[in-house]
This record gives structure tokens, C-alpha cells and sequence, in this order.
């Protein structure tokens, strides 16, 4: 009984002293602290030595475990940043994202393909570090160094999700990043993949972002894609979301996001590792990926003219026709 006592006053001792000594870790703890500006403490990384440390310094003796004791019950952990916060919100944002929303719907309902399209980023074949980590016995030696290796090349993949199928084609230029390369990518998902899965297809939704190789500025994109539509017969409709607005790309987080947990932690020294990879991406929801590589030349900085553009059988749409546009195959 004597013991149970003894139990119960240290208790009631630890729970005096932690509501103490509270009230300063929370103010220690502050994004924001008023008083001194350049106090040394607002600015050092807040770790549980260094929160344990100052502490005891204004004479509240504690260890730093304690310190993390009390943090775990005020509902903090260790955590990293995250990316969300896209920066001013374009005031047209919700007027395109209304009518990205019709316009797939209204696909959907023909059984049109919808694509999302956009390039990943580019990854120097080599045997560089790769974020992430993997199974082994052993961890894979790579170079202490990311120099490029000219002769090792380039692997440029431009991605196309087929929204309808879940299915991804994942073209891997050795070249450029350019309009050309994006719309000789798009003609080989139509020739590999899109003729079969949709012979009834009249149209289909290009849904891609607002910069970049396919960008809405872009003229070399739109003169390129009036060659997909000659070729292929359909008319293009195409979508570009927002500035600021990329990561609502249905492409981000169907497709490109598995890519990168899939070849996390391994070196990506061969074109033949990187298709192999993006080949083997697969997800319980079905998502499979299929990927070729293309070894075309492209050259940078190519510049249409007016007199180009008015070849181009393109029709402005009704809402945001910047960003909304139609491109009709040419009668031959």
C-alpha cells in the first residue's frame, strides 16, 4: 500500500511539473514569438536536445526526453514540408476547371478517348543516386558525383494517360523536349494503341498544362498537333489547365507518381533499365503502362509564323478560348 502511495504522489509531482514547465515549451514551440527578433532560439532547429537545452538554461531542469514526451501529447511529430499551397489562384481558375469538368463528361458519355498528357522530368542515364529507397543486402554503389555523361545520353519521357482504359504510354525521347517530340509521342500512342482501342472515335480531350513543350503559348504545339489530326483523321480538343494549377493534371497522380515509386532507389544507367521500369508500373486499380523509345533528333527554338498559323484549322472555344481549342484534320 505504502508503495502504491508513493506511486501516486510521484505522479501527481510529474503532472505539477509538466504543467510548469508547458506553458514556455509551447512558447518555444511558436512559428511566430514576439520579444527579441533575432533571439537565437526563434531561428536553431527545434530538436528535442536543443528545446531541452534552453529550457533548462531559464532553469526548468528536464531531459530531452521529456521534452519529447510533452510534444507527443500537445500533437506534435517530426515532419517534413509538404507541397501544397500553388501560389495566387488565377481568377479563371474555377470557370476552366467547369469546363474541363463538361468537357469530359461529355467524352465520356460518347466513349471518346481523353488523354492527359504532360513530360516528366528528364533523367541523365548514368549511374547517379536515385531518391527513395529499396529491399537489399546491400546497398547499390553510385557515383559521389552528378556530372553528366554525354555519352551515356538522355532519357526524356513524355507520358499519355488514357483516362477511359487507365493505361499509360510513356514515350522516352533520347533528343529534346520539344512540341515536335510531345506530338510524335502522341502519334505513337494513336498508332500503337489508340486506333484499336477506339475505331469508332471521331474526336478526343487533350488535357495538359499550361507551359512547357505543350503549352496553350505555344505555337510549335498547336502546328504540330494539326499534323496528328491529318494524320490521324480525329478532331483534337484540348484543354490546359490553369497556371499554378499542374498538379490537378490527372497525368501527376495516375501515372507519373507510380513511375517514380517504382524505380525509387535504383540507378537508372541504361535506356533499357528505364523502359523496364516504367513497363512493370502496375497498381490494384489496374493501371498498366507500356513504353518505347525514340531515338528522333529534334531541334530547339523553332519558330512559327503567322503565315504557319493560318494554315492551322483551329477553332477557338466558346469559354477561355485561350486556353480551350479545337483542331480539325484538313481535307486532303
Amino acid at each position: 500500500m505504502v508503495g502504491s502511495g508513493g506511486a501516486v504522489a510521484d505522479a501527481r509531482r510529474w503532472k505539477k511539473k509538466d504543467a510548469e514547465i508547458l506553458p514556455l515549451l509551447k512558447g518555444l514551440m511558436k512559428d511566430e514569438v514576439g520579444g527579441d527578433p533575432i533571439s537565437g532560439v526563434r531561428w536553431t532547429r527545434k530538436s528535442t536536445r536543443a528545446l531541452a537545452q534552453e529550457m533548462n538554461r531559464q532553469g526548468h531542469g528536464i531531459s530531452r526526453g521529456t521534452v519529447g514526451r510533452l510534444l507527443n501529447g500537445m500533437g506534435f511529430s517530426l515532419r517534413a514540408n509538404v507541397k501544397t499551397l500553388s501560389g495566387p489562384r488565377h481568377p479563371d481558375r474555377e470557370t476552366q476547371f467547369a469546363e474541363i469538368g463538361r468537357k469530359r463528361k461529355s467524352f465520356e458519355g460518347k466513349g471518346f478517348p481523353i488523354l492527359s498528357v504532360d513530360a516528366k522530368k528528364t533523367e541523365i542515364i548514368a549511374n547517379y543516386a536515385n531518391a527513395g529507397h529499396i529491399w537489399r543486402r546491400q546497398s547499390i554503389d553510385v557515383s559521389d558525383h552528378d556530372f553528366p555523361h554525354p555519352e551515356l545520353g538522355r532519357a526524356i519521357p513524355f507520358g499519355i494517360y488514357d483516362m477511359g482504359r487507365n493505361q499509360g504510354r510513356v514515350v522516352v525521347g533520347t533528343s529534346a523536349q520539344t512540341a515536335s517530340f510531345g506530338v510524335d509521342a502522341l502519334l505513337e500512342w494513336y498508332r500503337r494503341d489508340g486506333r484499336r482501342a477506339y475505331p469508332d472515335a471521331e474526336a478526343l480531350l487533350i488535357l495538359c498544362d499550361n507551359g512547357g513543350c505543350n503549352g496553350s503559348k505555344n505555337r510549335l504545339w498547336k502546328y504540330e498537333l494539326q499534323r496528328f489530326a491529318d494524320h490521324s483523321g480525329l478532331t483534337v480538343h484540348v484543354a490546359h489547365y490553369p497556371p499554378g494549377a499542374s498538379k490537378w493534371n490527372p497525368i501527376e497522380h495516375r501515372l507519373f507518381s507510380f513511375i517514380s515509386k517504382n524505380w525509387a532507389g535504383q540507378p537508372l544507367n541504361s535506356y533499357e533499365k528505364v523502359l523496364n521500369f516504367l513497363r512493370t508500373t502496375k497498381t490494384r486499380t489496374g493501371l498498366s503502362v507500356r513504353a518505347n523509345l525514340l531515338s528522333k533528333s529534334y531541334e530547339k527554338g523553332i519558330e512559327i509564323s503567322d503565315e504557319q498559323m493560318s494554315d492551322i484549322a483551329l477553332y477557338p472555344g466558346r469559354v477561355l478560348s485561350r486556353w480551350n481549342y479545337t483542331i480539325r484534320a484538313r481535307q486532303n
